[in-house]
């Protein structure tokens, strides 16, 4: 403590020199201020002098933050500031826009500044960096400052299947229906998953490949926030995952001239999946399998098979083998990229359910069911948790588990004392969470565990968000007969799910991921796009209902949630395109971009200035639907989907003629919407027929953008019909197959699309194999990127280059 004294003396001399009135709460203001009030832990925060709010950031008296923060202070002759708290430093600068903390560089938006006597300095970013959850109210003017929320923790094995039976009470409740009823019925609700294609989002600029790069980059959600993909390259060489042979090459790519395989990266029992590559690093994840030979058995009870009366007893039974699928990651020095260095392994108990990586700092999600059978059968002896460290034999298969080979090599256990529970969101179900920065190899992994489960995964550059379907159970009002009667006996129960979509929030910090809050709203989300972050707010899109339903309670209808920092709901836009769902979204902004589709596809343009009223500033309907928006500019965004046809089908004895959209070939657009009240389809290019796909209609890492370049590709592979283009009912026919491999364009506002070519990898002999149909192969191309003045298109088998000007091919490197 002797080191902060000087600071105490400061702020003495400070007191006598610069006398001032503690204010508390509501803030004064001067002619040039506008007043705002601070509110801590719920209570009004004492301050010396008023805050101030400058280009929208609240400025506090640094001296009344840190004493309520419980923050030491030290000032330095060259008007910087340290501020600490446990483990926590942060360091600012009178006047500068940089700010550090525990030696990561941060970018403020308004710099600290002398004002009279008083040092002001930005309260959200103080408060936040001493893991604060910040809230602005701009109907009150009101910064709200409070703790993380808490969640409570699972505390044993008892508590846990406390929990996890009330849950599947919960669920089971819903099938109840009353005795003696002289009929019965049986509901079930069928709940169809659709992997639609990504709906783009961003609240940082478009992650196109980069301008100013001699070299393009994976096409990710944000900017700042890279995802793992199957190929990488820096420019240099190309990291590819070859999956079927369960390895990653490293090729040296430019110049082309001198392209060849420099290492090979084989695996036994790990099959890789995707890869991150930085100036220094290469990390492989993919999943493994933990085995145990000789797991506890639930306990027996029969009248024919003897139980154990003795633990030496059980201990000499043996069981069958059993083993768990963890989620694996090596992570190598690539100095010498001919002899990659593993360095570190690490290791989740669970199947693979995302990754981020934000600078150094990788972040990884896993799931793991949690066995029901073991857990509710077996006994405390059999489950009692095993020592720190171990792993294999005698394992608990109630806990999950987690390896950090800078740590130890030995598997580490998670207490249940240590899992933490989402109190409305209990579910068979463990979500780990991890986090690490790859240049302090020293500090470990961070990974925390929960009883839930996540599904879509989305990043900003400060936080990340968790969601997960939640189907809760409806109440419906008893059958009655036709008179309206229903006698005591025969009150039956009509059961039936509506999802809900719950949203986890975790602080990204240094590679620690911290929980902050959880949110729920109303019906599903497609996929990870369909969420993005925004000065502080969560926009999140959902379909609610059943777009084949016919009563309007059940039709299917699409919204927009808007969500605050503490994951409460601030504004809605609910029912929009009734009997359809949502195909696609962008977030751009305070602008969002919505598809939704049943017949025809309508482009909604949504406007989100006003976190608590949004709203639509206009549509376009047009056939067709968009799978995956992208923007070409603020003003353009390109769609990639489906051409369809609407088609009238005849009814039978009874059954009305009706309408239906049939799909056709893949259809890209580009929409204007420079006038956002009436959107328009600019140009647009149909590829192929029935049958036509492309990887990027589901995973928006097969798109190569680059408007600087004039550059657009993917890959595709196509069907076209020959002759009748319909068949006998009179509905579209498919396609044969014709061709797969890259689609290159040129794009720009005046021209629209231009093919400039097409690049495969098949043969003429592959070509002739094909017969109607063509599917996974070694041939096909998989994506596509560029170096300096050379286009790449990769498959499991080949690396082609071609000229990005001219496309003329400059050569090829056959991959084993």
């Amino acid at each position: 403590m002797k080191k902060w004294l000087p600071a105490l003396l400061i702020a003495v001399l400070l007191v006598t020199f610069f006398p001032r009135t503690a204010i508390t709460g509501t803030s004064a203001s001067n002619e040039n201020e506008l007043a705002v009030n601070i509110s801590l832990f719920g209570e009004p925060m004492k301050v010396e002098r008023p805050p101030i709010l400058v280009d929208g950031v609240t400025l506090v008296p640094l001296r009344s933050i840190a004493e309520a923060l419980g923050a030491e202070l030290k000032w330095h002759p060259d008007q910087t500031i340290e501020m600490k708290q446990g483990t926590t430093r942060v360091q600012l600068a009178i006047g500068s826009l940089s700010a550090q903390k525990n030696g990561q560089l941060f970018t403020l938006e308004t710099a600290p500044r002398l004002v009279g006597s008083y040092t002001m300095v930005p309260a959200r970013f103080i408060s936040e960096s001493f893991d604060m959850l910040v809230t602005w109210d701009r109907a009150t003017y009101t910064v709200n400052i409070n703790h993380l929320q808490a969640l409570p923790t699972v505390g044993s094995l008892d508590n846990l299947r406390a929990l996890l039976e009330k849950a599947q009470g919960t669920q089971s409740a819903i099938y109840a229906f009353a005795t003696k009823a002289d009929r019965a019925i049986s509901v079930q609700e069928e709940v169809t998953n659709k992997s639609a294609a990504p709906s783009a989002s961003g609240a940082a600029a478009q992650s196109e490949a980069k301008a100013t790069a001699d070299y393009s980059s994976t096409n990710t959600q944000v900017a700042g926030v890279d995802e793992a993909d199957i190929v990488k390259t820096d420019g240099t060489y190309i990291y590819h995952v070859n999956r079927e042979q369960q390895n990653v090459l490293i090729s040296k790519a430019y110049p082309s001239t001198e392209m060849k395989l420099v290492s090979t990266l084989d695996y036994k029992d790990f099959n890789p999946n995707e890869l991150y590559v930085d100036d220094k690093h290469l990390i492989v994840i993919g999943n493994a399998n933990q085995r145990y030979d000789h797991l506890p058995a639930p306990s027996v009870s029969s009248s024919t098979a003897a139980e154990p009366n003795t633990a030496l007893e059980k201990k000499r039974m043996i069981y069958p083998v059993y083993s768990r699928q963890t989620v694996k990651a090596y992570m190598y020095d690539i100095a010498d990229k001919a002899n990659p260095k593993l360095v570190r392994d690490l290791e989740l108990d669970g199947s693979y359910v995302s990754s981020r990586k934000i600078g150094s700092s990788l972040y990884l999600i896993a799931n793991q069911y949690v066995d029901m059978y073991h857990l509710m059968k077996q006994n405390d002896l059999e489950s009692a948790p095993v020592d720190q460290g171990q792993q294999g034999q005698g394992a608990n298969p109630n806990v999950p588990f987690y390896k950090d080979s800078a740590i130890s090599q030995d598997f580490q256990t998670i207490d249940y004392k240590n899992i933490y529970y989402f109190p409305d969101s209990v579910a068979s179900n463990y979500m780990l969470v991890a986090g690490l920065d790859l240049n302090k190899i020293e500090q470990g992994m961070n990974v925390s565990a929960y009883l839930g489960s996540g599904h879509n995964v989305y990043a900003s550059n400060q936080n990340l968000f968790v969601a997960v379907t939640k189907y809760a159970p409806v109440q419906r009002e008893p059958l009655t007969d036709k008179d309206g009667s229903a006698p005591a006996d025969r009150k039956l129960i009509y059961p039936t799910y509506e999802p809900n979509t719950s949203v986890f929030k975790f602080k990204l910090d240094q590679g620690a991921a911290k929980y902050v809050a959880q949110g729920e709203v109303p019906g599903t989300v497609l996929n990870q796009f369909s969420m993005d972050e925004n000065d502080g707010h969560l926009r999140i899109a959902t379909t609610r209902g059943n777009m084949w339903a016919t009563g309007e309670k059940d039709i299917s209808k699409n919204n927009v949630y808007i969500l605050n920092e503490a994951m409460q709901q601030t504004g809605k836009l609910e029912d929009i395109a009734p009997g359809e769902r949502i195909y696609s979204a962008r977030f751009m902004g305070s602008r969002a971009y919505m598809v939704t589709f049943k017949n025809v596809d309508p482009l909604f343009v949504l406007d989100l200035s006003n976190p608590s009223a949004p709203k639509i500033l206009g549509a376009l309907k047009i056939p067709g639907y968009s799978d995956y928006l992208h923007p070409y500019d603020e003003n353009h965004l390109i769609g990639f989907g489906k051409e369809t046809i609407e088609t009238t089908l005849k009814g039978g004895q009874g059954v009305p003629d009706r309408t239906a959209a049939f799909y056709l070939g893949m259809k890209v657009s580009l929409f204007d919407v420079t006038d956002v009240s009436r959107p328009v389809e600019k140009f647009k290019e149909v590829i192929g027929d029935r049958g036509t796909e492309s990887e990027l209609l589901h995973n928006h890492k097969a798109l190569l953008f680059s408007r600087e370049n004039n550059l657009l590709a993917f890959p595709v592979r196509v069907m076209e019909v020959e002759g009748n283009k319909t068949d006998l009912n009179g509905m579209p026919a498919y396609g044969q197959f014709s061709y797969q491999g890259a689609y290159v364009y040129n794009l720009d506002l005046q021209n629209g699309f231009n093919l400039k070519g097409k690049i495969t990898h098949m043969t003429e002999e592959d070509r002739l194999k094909s017969g109607n149909n063509w599917f996974d192969s070694k041939r096909n191309v998989e994506r596509i990127l560029y170096i300096k003045d050379t286009l790449y298109t990769l498959s499991p088998g080949m690396i082609k280059t071609n000229d990005m000007l001219t496309l003329k091919e400059k050569g090829s490197l056959l991959l084993p």
